[in-house]
């Protein structure tokens, strides 16, 4: 027969049981720290493993923040709706690890609007989204940014704009420290956002 238990004490079993180790119970309210647990799929019924940020609309302003990411983000998916600049500059996306990392980046857009004949752009600065270079593109997309090991993080992205015509995109930067922040911006810095909603989920 099942003993109740109250208290304040723990309870801790003795050796003999699975494994033959001794161990302590794991309360539901208890704030522990456990070690060497694996969850299964079915262990987390009911909760998100993604967390979404709060979506922004991308109207004004020439960068766009996310801050205050957890140290354990291993991937963040950034998403655009329908989003338009002021000007002709790409579309970046920074990382950073305390503050915005600028330099470093090796990354690759290409605009898929001639298939037959895709033009392509660089930038050391950040993780560009595509050869769109259109003050009158409205983009629907979205970019993956995924850690590898350490503070290595690659991107890769696709979607559309102007019309019917699309881009890609793939790069790698190497932080200097944990990633805690994601910016949007453009190429220049000083086109300014004029239409649609940027948001975040990261996991």
């Amino acid at each position: 027969m099942a003993t109740s238990i109250s208290g304040s004490t723990g309870v801790t079993f003795p050796a003999g049981g699975v494994g033959n180790t001794a161990g302590a119970a794991v309360g539901t309210t208890d704030t522990q720290t456990l070690t060497n647990k694996t969850l299964g799929s079915g262990l987390v019924a009911g909760a998100s493993l993604i967390t979404s940020g709060t979506a922004v609309a991308s109207t004004s302003g020439t960068s766009i923040d996310f801050t205050s990411l957890p140290a354990w983000v291993k991937r963040i998916t950034v998403m655009f709706n329908g989003v338009s600049t002021s000007g002709t500059s790409n579309h970046l996306i920074q990382l950073g690890a305390g503050s915005v990392t600028s330099s470093g980046y090796t990354s690759t857009g290409l605009n898929l609007a001639n298939a037959a004949s895709p033009s392509s752009t660089t930038s050391s600065s950040g993780f560009i989204l595509g050869d769109i270079a259109s003050a009158s593109a409205v983009i629907i997309g979205y970019m993956m940014i995924t850690n590898v090991s350490g503070n290595i993080w690659i991107a890769s992205g696709t979607g559309r704009h102007s019309g019917t015509a699309c881009f890609t995109n793939g790069g790698s930067i190497s932080l200097a420290g944990t990633l805690d922040r994601v910016r949007i911006t453009t190429v220049n810095g000083t086109d300014t956002f004029d239409l649609g909603s940027i948001n975040i989920f990261f996991e």
